[in-house]
């Protein structure tokens, strides 16, 4: 079995499974980039990928790359964690990110201060709906690179 493929890290923590329809962000990703899919006949925006157009029902599909930019949706902070490999890092947050191309697209992550940094290195305080982020990357151990976020006034 491939680590692509693992439900978690060997610490406990958690690892995207793409399917067929999503292993694209997942690649873009990997190379920097943070791309949605966008419908090949209505040219609306998409996220989760998913093979039909959920406004015009068309199956003509592409990845269109973002701006990166966005702004915190909503956030949470656990307390105590959900599972024991995050216990390390608490508090640390989860963020719903709406993107600046199209509000009704939102990624979840986390907000961090450099792209390799603990999730629990943003002082919780400093987070408010509203404020304006931006993509990194960090590839983690297992090969996967996961988008995460960084504000955009540090």
């Amino acid at each position: 079995m491939s680590s692509i493929m693992k439900a978690t890290t060997d610490n406990g923590l958690l690892l995207p499974v793409p399917d067929q329809d999503g292993a694209p962000f997942w690649e873009f990703a990997a190379r920097g980039e943070l791309r949605v899919q966008v419908c090949g006949a209505c040219g609306r925006l998409r996220f989760p990928p998913r093979p039909c157009c959920p406004h015009c029902q068309s199956f003509d599909s592409a990845w269109r790359a973002m701006s990166g930019r966005g702004r915190i949706w909503s956030y949470v902070l656990p307390h105590p964690p959900l599972l024991p490999g995050y216990a390390a890092q608490a508090p640390y947050n989860a963020v719903i990110v709406e993107l600046a191309e199209d509000p009704g697209i939102r990624l979840v992550g986390n907000v961090v201060a450099a792209p390799a940094a603990a999730l629990n290195s943003v002082d919780t305080s400093r987070l408010r709906i509203g404020a304006a982020v931006r993509a990194c990357f960090h590839e983690i151990p297992e090969g996967v690179t996961v988008p995460r976020w960084l504000l955009e006034r540090p």
